[in-house]
């Protein structure tokens, strides 16, 4: 269910724009500010957010990248997005045996575009084309499950759990893609049904997006207590493991992305070497 962060305050007899967005800290920089002039903000996991876009209930989302390839009509609408150029710290791939022998993979309810990544890398690297995939809800922690690899995104991969327990082995997935191609890596991008953004939309994403980054001390200060982190530890998060800027490279990393995907089923094949890209039209 989506979870509405603010109520709309328009007098206006047009409807607000419904926008949605990340529940996770990495979306923090891009949201600040954000709520309010004409935008109902409204905050859920990505894997649902791709879901309420592509129904209809939402204009514009944040929402995992895999799925700009999987929906004809989406588009991305800024050259604001999450993305990595090495370690992200918040998606992780936990083994329980080597990953050649992985035979079971649990995702996170909450993942799409980390989901594909970790079946790219371990069909690409390891030849496990075709894993059993279980989903770990939730709520439910990797005691929960007892498949032989197990990922975690956003928030719940932050904490020292995350890599703890059973595992023999912890990827940092940002790192072994940003490794092993040379790339950044683009995990969410702001995307429009119908190819187009309202008018004026796309800059003040980017706006927002701009302030986010100028005011990463003050967000790591009003946001670390909530994940269990110390106020440095989350400014570094932030600021060293995160950046906001949908660059050539990253396109660059999206089309290498997309055809890896779409060479395991991932994603349906593409007739043309293109992104949907509103925001650069």
């Amino acid at each position: 269910m989506i979870r509405q962060a603010k109520a709309s305050t328009s007098s206006s007899s047009r409807r607000d724009l419904r926008v949605g967005a990340v529940q996770y800290l990495n979306t923090k920089p891009l949201v600040h500010g954000l709520a309010g002039g004409g935008l109902d903000v409204v905050y859920d996991l990505p894997s649902r957010l791709a879901d309420h876009l592509r129904l209809g209930q939402l204009d514009i989302a944040l929402v995992p990248s895999v799925e700009i390839f999987r929906q004809a009509g989406h588009a991305i609408v800024s050259n604001a997005c999450i993305a990595c150029r090495g370690p992200v710290m918040s998606v992780k791939l936990l083994f329980r045996t080597a990953p050649h022998r992985v035979a079971t993979l649990a995702v996170d309810e909450g993942s799409r575009t980390s989901a594909a990544l970790a079946r790219i890398l371990l069909a690409e690297r390891h030849g496990v084309t075709s894993p059993r995939i279980d989903t770990l809800p939730i709520g439910a922690t990797t005691a929960d499950t007892a498949a032989d690899a197990v990922l975690l995104i956003g928030d719940r991969a932050l904490g020292p759990a995350a890599g703890g327990g059973s595992f023999q082995l912890v990827w940092d997935l940002g790192d072994e893609w940003c490794r092993w191609t040379g790339l950044p890596f683009v995990f969410a991008v702001w995307a429009a049904r119908g190819g187009s953004a309202p008018p004026g939309l796309s800059s003040r994403l980017e706006a927002a997006r701009d302030e986010g980054r100028a005011n990463l001390a003050a967000i790591a200060a009003a946001e670390a207590g909530r994940y269990g982190l110390t106020v440095p530890q989350c400014l570094s998060y932030l600021q060293d493991n995160l950046h906001y800027d949908l660059g050539e490279r990253e396109l660059e990393a999206l089309r290498l992305f997309r055809d890896h995907a779409a060479n395991l089923g991932l994603v349906p094949p593409v007739p043309e070497p293109t992104l949907p890209l509103a925001c650069l039209r």
